[in-house]
């Protein structure tokens, strides 16, 4: 940890990940669109002072802004470049020689009455060598004429950004006779000369040249497929300017997967409320469990030194009260919350892009499914998505989509589309369990509602607190929990039809399936009028909920994404407890659930479609087209794995323990994620451990599970204490619930108006 400037890291160290990707040092960078690179750089003046190489790094930064720019002009002349649109100017300016006229150039800059440019990019030496055959009186008059322009470098520093761009080596077997002076020996002496010059006179840090020393290092590894032995190739080039625009424009726009050189945000008010109420919780757990030992002791058994027996107190050691037992929740929770905020807000721990492989995503594929295997074990009970069975789903799901995102497979359309059947069977299983416990039990109490939007929601909504982030960025949370809430008041609206009613009257059936197919012409409404979905869920305080960057727009696409698969988990609970009422199914253990034909038939048609799908998937050529076409068929394969996994009666007997343990914490594995497996919200990956990627995920992993399982058995806790199911206190707890809300949306507004 050398301090909080990644600057300095991404100006000078890093590595390439594949062939193309650059990764710095310890953070991020982002690639910047055009229309991103003309909004930081609206209004600016950028020079470029230099060589020839100086002038391929000034049409890579220029193609950043307008990607049609060629390559033409006098290749030894001054090149002008002007955006009208954003009143940009970039200038290419000859100088290949660090001499009196470079000297000139930059002197004319510090004088009041010249308009200076926001950043300089300067930098020259391979043709001292060349002109002057490579001798050593050239060096020395290089180290005069730097020694010169140094201290006006650094006078200019202090209003502008100055970068100073060290000589990249050179690929000596494919120089020219012209250039074989050009000996990258020469070249480290005159970087050496520059670097030792340069800032010499400065003592303060923000009025320095900062040393583009980067160049190099991308150079090492791509100068053989330069096609003269001295200038870059293409990519090369790219990546330089990519770096430049990061360093300039990141601490600007404040991208999220552009940690480099931006700044650790300020805590808002709602933070330091929260980090006020962890520590007086701290405080208070202290001084009650101060209290409770002495009370302890003083009443602890002693022996009477007369007759040797033991005298027993009149009251026994206390127990753990509810306060006592909430501030111990706090204080973990705190310890907890303040880990996340290290990892992901404060500057403290690395964080780097991800970079996708094949054996990146599929081989722990392969290893944690090798290892689920070896933990199984017999079921309790044989029904169909049985408690086991469903917590083993819901396991396996989230380690697949957790590689999935570690990994950076978003960008391989195949997994991509089987990961939106993995988050869609998520969905199902909302449908399929609620619709059972509401129709099996008809309890519509509010107390079952508040037990499951608690524990839904307790951990996102304490992360929008500690983390400043809106409820929408937690995307999955939002989804779920409306979809419960549209499940609940689609059943508990007269007439309330649960399954005792319908055992006596067959039409009570009839009364359902409407309801259903109201729910479904809903969903269709919506899912093809944004307006109106848009109308519902902008209606404050809605909107503080659903919004993103300003608009509902994700929460509409998200929404959409999966919009008929929680009707199809509703429909097959259905359909599934019907059939089982009468008894049509065999869920014996070990026994097929139909007769053996009939088994035989339903599990070669559940493989073929299975598979089908897989294939469909795998042949997908364009993101847009194939999500369209998912809400409407990734029914198929769900159902098709539910029959695989139940018609034989060995398969339905057994279940993975392995995997059931980690489908148990799968919402605090999914959200957890955000910012202590991954980095900067999902968009990179933490690095605990720089230099030793194996060990680095290996840390983190065990990190990351032990926490989620601490917040499970936390939440759990809580949920106790805070949803009583004594309706009086519930009713105060939810006013109590409602004040919070309040005073949470007074002060989201109150530190919003300094951001507007």
């Amino acid at each position: 940890f050398k301090g909080d400037d990644t600057c300095e890291y991404l100006l000078s160290s890093g590595r390439f990940l594949g062939d193309k990707v650059w990764q710095p040092h310890s953070c991020m960078m982002h690639k910047y669109k055009n229309s991103e690179a003309k909004n930081c750089l609206l209004d600016k003046h950028i020079a470029f002072v230099g060589d020839s190489r100086i002038r391929q790094l000034f049409y890579s930064f220029i193609k950043l802004i307008n990607p049609q720019v060629k390559e033409e002009g006098n290749k030894h002349g001054n090149i002008p470049f002007e955006d009208k649109s954003a009143s940009i100017k970039v200038d290419f300016l000859w100088y290949p020689e660090v001499n009196g006229s470079m000297r000139q150039r930059i002197k004319s800059w510090t004088e009041a009455s010249t308009a200076k440019p926001h950043i300089i990019v300067a930098g020259a030496a391979t043709w001292s060598i060349k002109i002057h055959n490579g001798s050593n009186e050239a060096l020395t008059q290089y180290k005069i004429n730097i020694t010169s322009i140094a201290p006006l470098l650094e006078k200019l520093a202090k209003s502008s950004d100055v970068y100073w761009v060290l000589q990249d080596p050179v690929y000596e077997d494919m120089l020219s006779e012209s250039r074989k002076m050009i000996t990258n020996e020469k070249i480290d002496a005159y970087n050496e000369a520059a670097v030792r010059i340069l800032n010499s006179s400065s003592r303060n840090s923000k009025a320095k040249v900062k040393v583009f020393s980067v160049s190099k290092l991308i150079a090492q590894e791509t100068i053989m497929k330069s096609s003269d032995g001295l200038h870059l190739p293409e990519s090369s080039r790219e990546t330089n300017a990519m770096i430049l625009m990061n360093v300039y424009c990141n601490k600007i726009l404040k991208p999220i997967d552009g940690s480099c050189c931006q700044p650790q945000p300020p805590l808002t008010l709602i933070q330091k409320l929260a980090f006020s109420f962890f520590t007086l919780s701290f405080i208070g757990y202290i001084i009650i469990n101060l209290i409770h030992r002495n009370n302890y002791r003083k009443n602890k058994p002693c022996t009477d030194l007369e007759n040797g027996e033991e005298k027993k107190p009149a009251v026994g050691a206390p127990a753990v009260s509810t306060l006592e037992m909430l501030l111990h929740s706090f204080c973990k929770l705190g310890l907890i919350m303040t880990y996340f905020y290290l990892c992901d807000r404060a500057n403290l721990f690395m964080k780097e892009n991800k970079f996708y492989t094949h054996s990146s995503f599929f081989i722990p594929i392969i290893y944690i499914l090798v290892l689920g295997v070896f933990y199984t074990e017999n079921t309790k009970e044989t029904k169909v998505l049985n408690r086991e069975q469903t917590d083993e789903w819901k396991g396996w799901m989230q380690l697949v989509i957790l590689i999935y995102h570690i990994s950076g497979a978003s960008t391989f359309l195949p997994v991509y589309m089987h990961i939106r059947v993995l988050v869609a069977a998520y969905l199902f299983q909302t449908g399929y369990g609620h619709f059972s416990y509401f129709w099996i039990k008809g309890d519509f109490g509010v107390y079952r509602v508040c037990q499951v939007l608690f524990r839904l929601n307790f951990l996102v909504v304490v992360l929008c607190i500690v983390m400043d982030r809106p409820y929408q960025f937690y995307y999955f949370v939002p989804l779920v929990t409306v979809w419960f809430m549209i499940i609940y008041v689609t059943l508990a609206l007269w007439p309330q039809i649960v399954q005792k009613k319908a055992n006596g009257n067959c039409l009570w059936h009839l009364g359902l399936l409407l309801k259903l197919i109201g729910l479904l012409t809903c969903i269709f409404f919506l899912s093809y009028s944004q307006g109106a979905f848009e109308k519902i869920f902008s209606f404050w305080p809605l909107s503080k909920c659903f919004e993103l960057n300003g608009n509902v727009y994700e929460w509409w696409f998200r929404w959409k994404l999966d919009r008929y698969v929680v009707f199809h988990g509703m429909l097959f609970a259905f359909i599934y407890l019907a059939l089982q009422k009468r008894q049509v199914l065999s869920e014996g253990k070990g026994d097929p659930l139909f007769s053996s034909r009939v088994s035989n038939v339903l599990l070669f048609i559940s493989i073929a479609c299975f598979l089908t799908y897989s294939v469909w998937a795998s042949s997908c050529k364009n993101k847009t087209d194939c999500n369209e076409l998912h809400p409407s068929v990734s029914v198929v394969q769900i159902l098709a794995f539910i029959l695989i996994r139940n018609i034989p009666g060995y398969v339905r007997s057994v279940y993975s323990s392995f995997f059931a343990w980690f489908g148990k914490i799968s919402l605090e594995l999914f959200i957890c994620q955000y910012h202590i497996w991954l980095a900067a919200d999902t968009k990179g990956i933490l690095v605990l451990i720089p230099g030793y990627p194996m060990l680095n995920i290996m840390v983190s992993t065990f990190i990351f599970v032990c926490v989620a399982h601490e917040i499970s058995q936390i939440t759990n806790d809580l949920a106790q204490v805070v949803v009583p199911k004594d309706n009086p206190t519930l009713l105060r707890r939810l006013l109590c619930a409602a004040a919070f809300f309040s005073a949470l949306l007074l002060f989201s507004a109150i530190q919003d108006q300094p951001r507007h």
